[in-house]
Formats: C-alpha cells, structure tokens, sequence
C-alpha cells in the first residue's frame, strides 16, 4: 500500500521540518490522512515509540548539536525547542544526554544523537494473520470506563484490568473498548453487551458502538502476549498491504471468550472498523 506509506512517511518528514515549532498530534496524523486515535497507535506499533518520545528525542539532538556546535544562550536553545524555562529544558536535556546543557561545549562531551526515522517495510517470510471482514449491525455495551492518555496508556490500562478483577461489578469482561476523545485522550471501557431488561450495575454506563463493516483478527494463545503480537501485525504486516477498505471510525475493540483450560487455546479478538472504498478510489 504504497500511498499510505508515503502519506506516514510525510507525517514524519513534517515532524522533521518543525521541531523548532509548536507540533500537534492533529497537524502530524493529517499529513498522513489518518485520524489522531489510529495514527498514534500505528506509529507506536511501527516505530517502537510514542509520537511524543519521537519529537522529544529529535528535539533534543538538535538542540544538544546546536550547543555544541555555537554560541547560543542555552536560554534561546530551550525556547526555540518548545522549554519554556531553562530549568525545565536543563532536566529534559540531562535525562536525555546525561549531562547539563551547559557541558555540551565542554570538549570531549559525550552527546547523544537519534536520527529522523525512515519508515519502511519489508517482507521477512510469511507470518499467518487470520482473520474476516464481517458486517455487524449497532450493538450497546455496559461497562465500566475510564479516561487514558495516549503516551501512558499501555501501561495504565492493564492496571484497570488488575483493578477490575478485584471488584466486578456484576461484568464478565467480553469485551475492551478503545473510544477516541480528542486525539491525545480517549475512553477505555471493560464491558459486556447490554441486556435491557437486566438491570445496569452500580458505577456503570452504556455506550453504543455503531454498525458496520469489522476487520475481525483472530488471537489465539495466552494472553496479554497472543493480542500484543496481532496488533503489532495488524499495523506493520496487514495495513501497509490492504487493498479496497480504509480504517473508519475512532474506537477499536477486543473481544473476549471464556478463558481455557489449556491457556495455549486461549481465544480472543481485535475488531478493527472499516468502510470499502468506491472502484474510483482504489
């Protein structure tokens, strides 16, 4: 899917040609006509990074190459890469290289360098992703929710999870829902299908997903490990390659059954919406 990895490898080059100004997560996933909530998990998935990481790192080695290489105020070096106080930039700059601003010039200093990152994909042997595009009409989920950033999230939702299981509320757990809120933050929900005529539990909501069309990828094994290795092939292996469909929508889900006996036969799902695209677009 050639165009769409020009169109990523453009959000970058974007980044690179405006570290010296303000950056936002909408302005970078527009270069690369995605929307905030799937750019950010693509470029995690394909770089290893948040987008934020990225933009500190590259930040950061020109700022210390600017030291090194002139005369300029450590004051102005610290504005012109987004710090607005040297103390704050001081503390950014020594986690990065290990030493203060002020010892870049020193000669012999030991800097660090992170280089603009080049996307490109390769085939290395053939990894077998099942999966079907299905369509599902609207269903409403219950469920327990809460607000995550995008930078910390891997970290801090399966702390939700290890939370849940210590009161749950009545729920099962079928189903993970990622719900985009604005790019940066959105709403993760550990929920089940709604029942109407059986009674919502206490502290609990509901949310309809909308109908569609679903990538629907299977994962089989123990878990968290089965769902981090599809999802790392869903946006490395099976997007760049997709032909006739575009991502649509801001939300995402996991799908639970009931656990094995034998954690190895494990099954769950990531359920990605779709919409085909007219002949005309292909």
């Amino acid at each position: 899917m050639q165009g769409w990895m020009e169109g990523f490898q453009a959000s970058i080059d974007f980044i690179e040609q405006n570290l010296s100004e303000e950056l936002s997560i909408d302005g970078i996933a527009a270069r690369a006509a995605l929307s905030p909530f799937y750019y950010q998990r693509i470029f995690g998935a394909l770089c290893g990074m948040t987008v934020t990481e990225y933009i500190r790192a590259r930040r950061m080695t020109l700022a210390a190459q600017e030291l090194a290489g002139s005369e300029a105020r450590v004051i102005d070096v610290a504005v012109r890469y987004g710090y607005q106080s040297p103390d704050s930039f001081a503390k950014a700059f020594q986690r990065f290289h290990g030493i203060a601003p002020s010892q870049a010039r020193e000669p012999g200093a030991s800097l660090r360098s992170f280089a603009p990152l080049h996307i490109k994909i390769t085939l290395e042997g053939g990894n077998m992703l099942d999966y079907r595009i299905v369509e599902k009409a609207p269903f409403t989920i219950v469920g327990v929710k809460r607000r995550f950033n995008s930078e910390t999230s891997y970290q801090e939702i399966p702390k939700f999870w290890s939370e849940w299981m210590t009161d749950r509320r009545g729920l099962r757990g079928v189903f993970g829902v990622c719900m985009d809120m604005d790019g940066k933050d959105f709403d993760y929900w550990i929920a089940d299908n709604y029942v109407p005529w059986v009674d919502i539990p206490e502290g609990c909501g509901t949310c309809q997903i909308p109908g569609g069309l679903w990538a629907q990828f299977l994962c089989k094994g123990p878990l968290p490990d089965s769902l981090q290795r599809v999802n790392t092939q869903i946006w490395t292996e099976w997007l760049p390659s997709l032909r006739g469909y575009a991502l649509a929508g801001n939300y995402s889900l996991e799908w639970y059954m009931p656990p094995a006996e034998n954690p190895a036969d494990t099954v769950s799902y990531i359920c990605i919406p779709l919409k085909k695209l007219e002949d005309r677009a292909l």
